[in-house]
């Protein structure tokens, strides 16, 4: 008879292998069948849960990078940007990056897959961030008037694109974020 778990340590069990799979035969190559296989779940136990691998792909990311990124929240807008763009950083320099652009690069194709990417990660990030910068406006830390969203691309966007668009010197270091942090508050600062 196999082991018996409740839902909770099967689904960390499940995104668990999700993400090292991932690392060792590549996004692409993964698949529900392999992923039964290295945890021992039946596939209608996963199908049950997630449509299809890269929803499965996606819990997984979003499981550790929830807590490994969340938008801080400090004394200052600034501080809490800051804090916020330096983890999110940090984070895409380790594994998360390569399933990030795996998950980005399928969702091109996959409907279901780029509107979880968008419910579940990106629009729950924003809507928070956008309480950051108007937090700055009503403090007189930011000037009025700004659109939190394209303050948003502004200090975002170049994270995304270093991210999923390589070329040379393209690294997301501690001091390019900083870099990127100055310039763009330095824009909006009262």
């Amino acid at each position: 008879m196999g082991v018996k778990r409740d839902v909770a340590e099967t689904t960390a069990m499940i995104l668990a292998a999700a993400l090292e799979l991932g690392d060792e035969l590549g996004f692409e190559s993964l698949t529900v069948e392999r992923l039964a296989q290295r945890t021992g779940v039946a596939k209608t136990t996963i199908y049950r849960r997630w449509p299809n691998i890269s929803t499965v792909v996606m819990d997984a990311f979003l499981a550790e990078a929830q807590a490994e990124a969340p938008i801080a929240d400090m004394p200052s807008a600034r501080e809490s940007l800051a804090a916020s763009l330096r983890s999110l950083a940090a984070l895409y320099r380790g594994r998360h990056g390569d399933s990030l652009r795996a998950l980005i690069a399928r969702a091109q194709a996959d409907n279901e897959l780029r509107q979880a990417v968008v419910d579940r990660w990106v629009e729950p990030r924003r809507e928070v961030a956008r309480a950051v910068i108007r937090r700055g406006m009503a403090t007189e830390e930011f000037r009025s008037g700004l659109d939190p969203d394209v303050v948003l691309d502004m200090l975002y966007g170049p994270i995304y694109h270093r991210l999923l668009v390589p070329y040379r010197n393209a690294d997301l270091s501690d001091a390019y974020v900083d870099s990127l942090i100055d310039s763009v508050l330095h824009g909006i600062s009262r």
